[in-house]
């Protein structure tokens, strides 16, 4: 009997998993279930069986990483899967229980790692983020949209899922004619560049990346935009020093991710500051179901230092210090989990390309990556909000009417 199976006897139950150790003998752990996937994995040493112990995640994804955990049927993405499967967060299961004192470490790690201050910011933005646009060219949409799209039909492409999406955020917007916007975390420009296509409006686009600065500024040029749609490096933090009341409109993307929940309070401050008494804010970002939480030891280490995915509660409980009135809450459960799985078969398609560009442990990292994010999205803990907040009670319509009637227009332009 391997060390393994007292720990997955207990988790798969529904689907088959069989695990070949280091000298040949095989173990079969659960049963074949419609939906379940069937898959096979080979340890090539004994080490990489006990790293899965110690941390199932972790040590998963570093003996895969390494070339020690192999899939022989099936890949990455049906093995994390399966387990996900075997333990949804909706029925309060857990892949591996922790002790008190276990949840206290990560809770401490989490916190002390996700402080955040302006340098440490910029480095783990830089850590993700400019490791080269030819990567992010290879699995994204053509518009190179780096956060959850959004499929109100499921049989949408990738780029009409992610054109949805920008349309969907503009409408929460309330745009209109000569309104001055600013994007935080602008990424590669992209929904700078469409707001200002779809109105007459100014934005300032902001990134802590020179990759994503570089290519936002070329592709405002190349959309004839560039008088209307500027970029910085700049921290909003320091924004918020420099220009207090200056935008009318303010939209975030995939960015609160990155702000950690010890500067939440900041954050919301800085925004307030920085929008116009009749001001209104699309914050648009992952978030977990359920309390706060803690972030994992592979997406601290590898994904995104510094990174956490907050729970509504605390972003809430944040915004409201700063007096700004939540005006709408939409919650995205399986859209990111549809964008996912999009980006893992394009990474795949692309797999000697990334291989050569970025080495063969890089490439068994970013598959873990996604992956794993997927299988987190479909029977894990996190989903995506979409909260609208405003400074004053008269800044919106009464009713959501207009989100509709603007989002219908701008899903013929986009």
């Amino acid at each position: 009997m391997s060390i393994l199976r007292p720990f997955l006897s207990r988790v798969i139950r529904h689907g088959r998993l069989t695990v070949i150790d280091p000298d040949g003998g095989a173990e079969h752990f659960g049963e074949p279930a419609p939906g379940f996937p069937d898959v096979a994995v080979r340890f090539a040493t004994r080490r990489a069986m006990r790293r899965v112990i110690l941390d199932p995640r972790l040590g998963a994804a570093e003996a895969f990483m390494d070339g020690e955990m192999e899939l022989t049927d099936g890949d990455i993405m049906a093995l994390i899967g399966l387990l996900r499967m075997n333990t949804p967060w909706d029925r309060g299961a857990k892949l591996k229980d922790k002790t008190w004192l276990g949840r206290r470490i990560e809770g401490v790690k989490t916190r002390l790692g996700s402080v955040n201050r302006r340098r440490r910011s910029r480095a783990n933005v830089q850590h993700h983020y400019d490791i080269g646009n030819d990567l992010y060219r290879l699995f994204l949409d053509a518009d190179m949209q780096y956060s959850c799209a959004y499929w109100p039909r499921a049989d949408m492409t990738l780029d009409e899922a992610q054109a949805a999406k920008k349309a969907h955020i503009a409408a929460k917007l309330a745009l209109k004619p000569g309104q001055r916007v600013l994007d935080i975390g602008c990424g590669w420009g992209g929904m700078a560049i469409t707001l200002a296509k779809l109105e007459q409006v100014e934005v300032l686009g902001i990134t802590l990346s020179d990759e994503q600065l570089a290519l936002a500024r070329q592709r405002a040029e190349a959309a004839g935009v560039a008088d209307r749609v500027r970029f910085e490096l700049i921290d909003y933090r320091d924004l918020a020093a420099r220009a207090p009341g200056r935008f009318d409109r303010i939209v975030s993307v995939g960015m609160f991710e990155h702000v950690g929940a010890p500067n939440y309070d900041v954050f919301f401050r800085a925004c307030a500051n920085l929008m116009t008494a009749e001001g209104v804010m699309l914050l648009h970002t992952i978030g977990r179901f359920g309390k706060p939480g803690a972030t994992d030891a592979f997406t601290r280490k590898y994904i995104f230092p510094g990174g956490y995915i907050p729970a509504l509660s605390e972003t809430l409980a944040a915004s409201e210090k700063s007096r700004l009135i939540v005006t709408d809450v939409e919650t995205l459960r399986l859209h990111y989990a549809l964008t996912l799985r999009q980006w893992y078969a394009r990474t795949l398609a692309h797999e000697a390309e990334i291989a050569q560009m970025m080495g063969e442990r890089f490439f068994r990292m970013w598959t873990f990556y996604l992956a794993g994010a997927t299988a987190a999205f479909e029977s894990g803990g996190m989903g995506n909000y979409q909260i609208q907040f405003a400074r004053s009670r008269h800044a919106l319509p009464l009713t959501r009417e207009y989100m509709a009637e603007a989002e219908a227009a701008y899903r013929e332009a986009v």
